[in-house]
This record gives structure tokens, sequence and C-alpha cells, in this order.
């Protein structure tokens, strides 16, 4: 991973949306309090992923902020994104290392496993993330994890990204056991006022 992208604050994560200018307004209203922006729709087809992924590229290349694709290495890579981040049926750790460099950011999903940690650390991850810690609409059916993932997994010495749920009201207890992202999509984009929640996570690493 390239040592001038931040390792600790807000991972953004976008929200599903059809309309690409639409989703360009929502974060760019946001994306000065994020430490990385992913990029994920579950919902696109490819040429939407693309054109929404080349946009958001070039919205975060003028702001400063990291570019992660979700779920599809070849994308990133294609389209020149500073990573991605790669679940379970979504292809090996090591080929899309050697696809997107060794200057990208890869992670890793590892749910409730630390061994899954260990392997994706020993296969080239610049970092591995953990959830859902609490119910989600965005993760309602997935594994859950508890914050013992969290310092447990300090012996990897990667940045340990916590999702699912997380609030600025629970998320203190989770930076506290060693969470380094918090990893965030309705808990900015469907609150009432999406710039003072994103800056409420941001303010988790200040204190």
């Amino acid at each position: 991973m390239n040592p001038r992208w931040p390792r600790r604050g807000l991972y953004l994560i976008t929200p599903d949306a059809s309309d690409t200018g639409s989703l360009l307004d929502r974060v760019a209203a946001v994306l000065a309090e994020a430490s990385w922006l992913q990029y994920r729709n579950k919902a696109a087809d490819g040429a939407l992923r693309r054109e929404q992924a080349q946009a958001l590229l070039a919205l975060c290349r003028e702001r400063g902020v990291p570019l992660i694709v979700n779920d599809d290495a070849a994308l990133a890579a294609e389209i020149g994104a500073d990573g991605a981040h790669l679940g379970e049926d979504d292809g090996d750790v090591a080929a899309a290392r050697a696809l997107l460099g060794d200057d990208a950011i890869l992670g890793v999903s590892c749910y409730d496993s630390l061994e899954r940690a260990r392997r994706a650390a020993a296969a080239g991850a610049d970092y591995v993330a953990f959830g859902a810690f609490f119910p989600s609409r965005t993760k309602a059916a997935t594994r859950r994890a508890t914050p013992d993932l969290l310092r447990d997994s300090a012996a990897l010495g990667l940045p340990r990204v916590a999702i699912g749920g997380i609030t600025p009201d629970n998320a203190p207890a989770l930076v506290a056991t060693g969470a380094d992202l918090i990893a965030v999509v309705g808990g900015v984009f469907d609150a009432a006022d999406p710039l003072a929640a994103a800056r409420a996570y941001r303010n988790l690493f200040d204190r």
C-alpha cells in the first residue's frame, strides 16, 4: 500500500445508486471527512459500474482520497483505481495483488474469522475487515463479528476495518478495541445530515 495514504479514519462506502450524477453529488458533499472511499454497487450492471467508478475516481483524484473498488480487482485495474476490496467469492488475493501492483490498497473481508484474516495477511492483503458488528440493512444476513477479533488481529500489523451497523454512538468501543477504520454506508448516506454524520465518525479518530 502506498505509504502516503492514511491508515485510520472513516472508510466511506457508496450506496447503490442508478443515477451517476446524483451519486457524485452525494459523495462530493461528504468526501472531505473520509480517509478512503469504496465504490460498491450490488445492483448495477458492468457498464454502469464502470461509468460510476470512473466518475468517482476523477472526484477522488481531485479531493486526494483513495478510491477502492468493491468485489472487482479487474475493474479497479482497468480504470486505475487505488485499490480493490475482495469478499470470499471475489477471487484470489495473490492474483489481485499481481494485477493491481504493490502500491494498491488491497483489502479482504474476514467476517468473523481470525484465521481468514491470517491467510489474507499472508497472501498480501493491506487491510482486513471484520463484521457485521451490529445489525445492518447492508449486511443483514452476514455473520456477526465480536470486538475480540479487533484485539486479537493486532498482531497481523495491518489496519483493521470494522463494518456493519456502526453508529457514532457504538463506534467508540470498537475504536478503543482496535478498529483503525470504521466502514459506513447508511450511517452517513441515510442520515438526516450526511455531512454532520460523516464528521462525527471522523472525529472519533481525533480524540
